[in-house]
């Protein structure tokens, strides 16, 4: 299926490909015809196409309800007031969560159970993970929330879907504080974790960086401003293995900011939408809840408001010892969210396939030169990069050409800038490469005329064994986005 051109300014769409609304989106028309209480809610505008007034909750919730009930068999309500999820995203969360599943990047807590299970941090009144993931992939679910209205409607939904029932549990967390972790991270910042870039689609994975001890502990200042209910520590029992956990944490600070946005209406509670420190605080407690429990979860996962949070929250993860990092985006309409997963588990060794190991040779397109910029201003700004990192660079104004030479802990310096950029959609450590035991990498960077105004830049690996499989195209693609900064700005 061809995908239809974007216009200038308009977001990528980001619907995962497993997801029922992909290239099927709801048809507002079809679902008022089959749903009398749904069709006053939907007017069309001056262009013939159907729409809701998203500002109202009435019409909202029920187009969530008539979404489950008709695409996905599930019976659904929720009182006035709560939180009013949108069916699309939150099954773009689920199928994101398949993916880091089935990837095998890291084992299973329990090779012998087929069903997977999970934990639903604040479920709510809605519970709709736990109910889509139930009847979307046959997955269990223990789902946690402490207001007595968000327990009962939890309960509701679920009863009322007897086929589902009996894979999910609804957990009262209690209201005492768990006390907070002794033991302080004293090592130094940065050591564990120092970068990686995994593509599961493309087949891409660089496993770098040693694993943290097993005693290390968070920083006393991490999720120090967290007043709340326990999250995670004081509401897992004792013994309990899961596939993965996942949130949609409060992204506000004040009720009045939750209320800001005039264009939409999904209601939600104080302890739904706010939390003193924002979704920092409280995602930052659950990193620190993490570190406690460590390989009790096979996947840590929450949902991201903000995408300078997301910035500082990867830099914490690898401060804490993650060994794995993983980042994605969700657009649902004029809304953007962001997915953030980490683990404690070693990396499997599957993750690198062998053809990546074979790939040595990479290019791209630069566009949007200047008169006054030739070939020979990017030859050295590729020169002056790879210099500015302590790398041996030589560059051959007859051939075009620069050849360069990175040691182990120059090419990590480079993959752990572009972690703590929050650049890259998928981040991976391992302890399999330590610097000091890898080897130089040798690669050509040249450059060809194309048309005027345009570069061809192409790099080529000189030597037959890298260092790590799959570290030359990320250098390559840092590279790239080096250069893309600074001779193609006004490219989008």
């Amino acid at each position: 299926m061809g995908s239809k051109k974007r216009k200038r300014g308009e977001r990528p769409t980001t619907t995962h490909p497993h997801n029922k609304y992909f290239d099927n989106p709801p048809d507002f028309t079809l679902l008022a015809s089959k749903y009398s209480t749904f069709a006053p809610f939907v007017f069309y505008s001056g262009d013939g196409r159907p729409r809701i007034d998203w500002t109202d909750f009435n019409a909202t919730r029920e187009l969530t309800r008539v979404l489950l009930h008709h695409d996905h068999g599930l019976n659904w309500w929720i009182p006035d007031g709560q939180l009013c999820p949108t069916v699309p995203n939150r099954s773009n969360y689920i199928h994101w969560i398949e993916d880091l599943l089935s990837s095998d990047i890291i084992p299973k807590v329990q090779a012998d159970r087929k069903t997977a299970k999970g934990f639903d941090i604040g479920t709510g009144a809605n519970c709709i993970y736990p109910l889509l993931g139930a009847s979307l992939l046959g997955w269990k679910f223990v789902g946690s929330d402490v207001t007595d209205v968000a327990l009962e409607w939890a309960e509701k939904n679920i009863k009322s879907n007897p086929h589902i029932s009996e894979l999910i549990e609804i957990r009262r967390v209690n209201m005492e504080r768990p006390a907070s972790s002794s033991e302080e991270l004293n090592d130094e910042p940065g050591k564990y974790g120092q970068c990686t870039n995994v593509d599961f689609d493309k087949g891409k994975a660089v496993v770098i960086g040693p694993s943290p001890p097993s005693h290390i502990q968070m920083h006393s200042g991490i999720g120090k401003g967290y007043g709340g209910p326990p999250i995670l520590v004081g509401v897992v029992k004792d013994g309990e293995k899961f596939d993965f956990c996942m949130c949609n944490p409060p992204f506000f600070e004040t009720i009045e900011e939750a209320g800001l946005n005039p264009k939409t209406s999904c209601g939600g509670t104080m302890q739904e939408m706010v939390c003193p420190g924002g979704e920092s605080t409280f995602i930052t407690r659950i990193i620190e809840d993490s570190v406690q429990l460590r390989q009790s979860f096979r996947w840590y996962t929450s949902m991201v408001g903000r995408k300078t949070n997301l910035k500082v929250l990867i830099s914490k993860l690898w401060e804490v010892g993650a060994t794995i990092v993983k980042t994605t985006e969700f657009v649902q309409g004029q809304t953007c969210r962001w997915g953030l997963a980490w683990s404690f588990l070693p990396a499997s060794k599957k993750i690198v396939p062998t053809r990546v190991a074979e790939k040595n040779n990479m290019s791209f397109m630069l566009e949007g030169l200047q008169r006054h910029q030739s070939g020979f201003d990017v030859l050295q700004s590729v020169e002056s990069y790879f210099c500015s990192i302590g790398a041996s660079s030589k560059l051959d104004s007859a051939s075009f050409n620069v050849d360069v030479t990175l040691s182990g802990e120059q090419f990590n310096s480079i993959l752990k800038t572009q972690t703590q950029n929050g650049n890259e959609q998928d981040i991976l450590t391992s302890a399999n490469y330590p610097s000091n035991q890898l080897n130089d990498m040798r690669l050509r960077v040249s450059v060809f005329q194309q048309i005027p105004g345009t570069l061809l830049v192409r790099g080529l690996l000189l030597q037959k064994e890298v260092p790590v499989p799959g570290v030359f195209s990320v250098i390559f693609q840092q590279l790239q986005e080096v250069l893309k900064s600074k001779f193609s700005k006004g490219i989008r």
